[in-house]
């Protein structure tokens, strides 16, 4: 099972990252599948700003998961 690490950006797990999940709390589900792309690619384009950034431990790297929030999406300009 994999495990997983709640953490700040970390420069070392970051370069073995082999995966990118986003987590959209229900508050954001009137978003469309465009928008969420489009937030999803500029939220993962910067994950050092991410408010809640976690890695998944996988069998061949990590996973980077990013959970969506209200001040990402204002910092990102799609609020």
């Amino acid at each position: 099972m994999p495990s997983t690490m709640v953490n700040e950006f970390d420069p070392y797990r970051e370069a073995l990252v082999i995966e990118q999940l986003t987590d959209w709390p229900e508050s954001f589900d009137d978003w469309d599948s465009v928008q969420r792309l489009e937030a999803e690619a500029r939220l993962h384009a910067d994950p050092q700003a991410a408010e809640m950034l976690e890695y998944v431990r996988q069998h061949t790297g990590f996973a980077r998961k990013i959970t969506v929030t209200d001040d990402d999406l204002s910092r990102i300009g799609m609020s």
